[in-house]
């Protein structure tokens, strides 16, 4: 691969998903130059609040583990200064990571935009190149082309051929369909409700809309400013935001993944 320009490929793990709110635990950016000269920049985060279970499940990194390290304010200013004048490339980073660290270098008090970067993002190229439904994952389980995609009986007795060619190659051994379930996982919500009304963060719940809108958890408001809450009882809110919101306006309020 060859390069005009220095070019930084990074990566960001972070206490969730929510770009407006998240805060990263740890940033790796690699600086490829022109001449071939690689540097690297790397460091764990403080971020202030407590890593949520799942996200140190996922990436191994522990409350213990970023107790001594910065918070973000004070590699901020180093983190501009490896980043300046490179292209940028990564996984997923067009989405996440690049508006993420976006948000943080401005709360930081670093002005920064990524409007005119050039962004190469390996996520995209492998998504728009790569196909992802079951005419490829026929191919690649059971060696052989689909025909008859898209005609609801072929696409029926494909399915059930890759779920036994699975079967056989995740197995170890049992050839029982249940072998499978191993591979169901829940993922911890988001959101408390299907219209995302209120949104999940730090264990507490946010509002997505209205004055309050990813500002102030439904606890805080509870106290602030009941009476929005009671207004919002006598509107066009479905049944469980209103369930929600009259027991948080009596004290009591859901545990997130409970």
């Amino acid at each position: 691969m060859k390069i005009t320009h220095p070019f930084i490929i990074f990566d960001l793990e972070t206490t969730g998903t929510w770009i407006e709110k998240d805060r990263i635990i740890e940033i790796a950016m690699v600086k490829l130059l022109p001449s071939g000269e690689k540097q690297v920049f790397h460091s764990r985060v403080n971020p202030l609040m407590p890593i949520p279970l799942v996200v140190q499940q996922l990436t191994g990194i522990t409350d213990k583990d970023v107790e001594g390290a910065p918070v973000f304010k004070v590699i901020a200013k180093d983190v501009l200064a490896f980043m300046e004048g490179a292209d940028l490339g990564g996984f997923n980073v067009d989405k996440f990571d690049l508006p993420l660290l976006e948000r943080e270098l401005n709360d930081a008090g670093i002005p920064f935009s990524s409007v005119g970067l050039k962004v190469y993002d390996a996520q995209k190229v492998f998504h728009l190149n790569e196909k992802r439904d079951l005419t490829a994952a026929y191919a690649l389980y059971c060696g052989k082309p689909l025909q008859g995609a898209h005609g609801a009986l072929a696409d029926t007795e494909a399915t059930l051929e890759v779920l036994k060619a699975q079967v056989e190659r995740y197995g170890a051994g049992d050839m029982s369909i249940e072998v499978l379930g191993q591979f169901q996982y829940r993922e911890q919500p988001d959101f408390f409700d299907a219209d995302r009304r209120f949104r999940w963060w730090n264990g507490e719940l946010y509002m997505m809309f209205g004055k309050y809108a990813k500002k102030e958890s439904l606890r805080e408001i509870v106290k602030k400013d009941p009476g929005y809450l009671s207004w919002m009882l006598s509107k066009d809110f479905s049944d469980d935001i209103k369930v929600l919101v009259e027991n948080a306006l009596k004290g009591k309020f859901p545990k997130q993944g409970v």
